[in-house]
């Protein structure tokens, strides 16, 4: 069995969670000793594993099919986390489900991180077989790290004593930044930073002119940072905040948990199964509620639930996931070809 790994626009993309997923992939793969190729060009594959949504993407998809090549498509974009990003995404977002509907309805398979994904997917009118599947996360990255975490406190100029509240996402609207920016005006004893970026001139101006300029001293945006850092805040920092309103699984939240970190998110569907209000993170709704768990978690004035939240993080482990994959593959691989698919591909 060999996979070909297809990802578009790697430049653009590769510092979201999709761009994580393929590492993940790939490390699933290894793990499982699937042999695999990021080769668009190679021929002498099994199988098309593909992660995004482009031109090209449609492009690899018709060259497989030629080629008598099964494709499997992992749908981690949807209309609903499409909306409230870029500028014009929501006056975009229906031609963009239009485009995906016609993208992933040629697949021999779909493959999606949760199962509230899997459902918006079903409601689509989308019809071949469906795995929910979590992008997985490497434990051994994320654990905690003393070294890691005094580098990130020494990076921002962070005393012993003062508490800090983190989140990790893109400038978009939909991630919560707005409030995660209102929030901290309320609580200027506590340090705030919002580590990613995208590039300015894409995202609307109201969250622009918050990103810029229209913030507390308290609230700190870094941009994109990759490596001990990153890590190192993760465990180092007193509290994971991430009040998104929409996901389809969260990356960040199972690095955050990976981490053994205290995990304060928004109550939405994405997290239905497998994240659980005062079990294994704590939950909330508004920026009231979000502001008075807060001061109660930094202050720890609350159960620590980190160590359930970890357990939770191990079980979607590298391994597990590539598992996981390789089921869904020989599946796919023995299964009959699909001739109207295929005929509809190779017009």
């Amino acid at each position: 069995m060999k996979i070909l790994l297809y990802f578009e626009g790697q430049n653009i993309i590769g510092k979201s969670g999709i761009g994580r997923a393929l590492s993940h992939q790939k490390r699933a793969l290894a793990s499982m000793g699937i042999d695999y190729t990021l080769d668009p060009k190679a021929t002498d594959y099994d199988l098309l594993h593909i992660n995004t949504y482009g031109p090209k993407s449609l492009q690899m998809v018709k060259r497989a099919k030629k080629l008598g090549k099964k494709v499997v498509f992992h749908a981690h974009s949807t209309e609903e986390d499409f909306r409230n990003s870029f500028i014009g995404s929501n006056q975009l977002a229906p031609l963009v489900k239009k485009w995906l509907v016609a993208l992933y309805q040629e697949a021999d398979h779909l493959i999606t991180p949760t199962p509230y994904s899997k459902k918006l997917l079903r409601s689509y009118g989308l019809t071949q077989p469906i795995s929910a599947i979590s992008n997985g996360i490497d434990l051994k990255k994320y654990y905690p790290d003393e070294k890691k975490e005094a580098a990130f406190r020494k990076y921002f100029h962070l005393s012993e004593t003062q508490k800090v509240v983190i989140c990790v996402g893109l400038f978009f609207e939909r991630k919560g930044i707005l409030d995660f920016v209102e929030i901290a005006k309320k609580m200027p004893e506590y340090t705030f930073i919002w580590f990613g970026d995208v590039p300015m001139l894409s995202i609307p101006a109201a969250v622009r002119r918050v990103v810029k300029k229209d913030h507390p001293k308290n609230v700190i945006f870094p941009g994109y940072i990759n490596g001990d850092l990153i890590e190192g805040a993760y465990s180092g920092a007193d509290l994971f905040f991430f009040p998104s309103y929409e996901e389809t699984e969260g990356i960040v939240v199972l690095e955050a948990l990976a981490s053994q970190q205290q995990v304060l998110l928004r109550d939405i569907p994405v997290y239905d199964g497998w994240l659980n209000d005062r079990m294994n993170c704590y939950m909330g709704n508004d920026n009231q509620e979000f502001e008075q768990l807060i001061r109660q978690l930094v202050e720890h004035q609350l159960p620590n639930l980190s160590m359930a939240g970890f357990k939770t993080a191990q079980e979607k482990s590298i391994t597990q996931i590539g598992a996981e994959l390789k089921a869904v593959y020989q599946e796919v691989l023995e299964r009959p070809y699909d001739h109207q698919i295929y005929a509809k591909v190779t017009k």
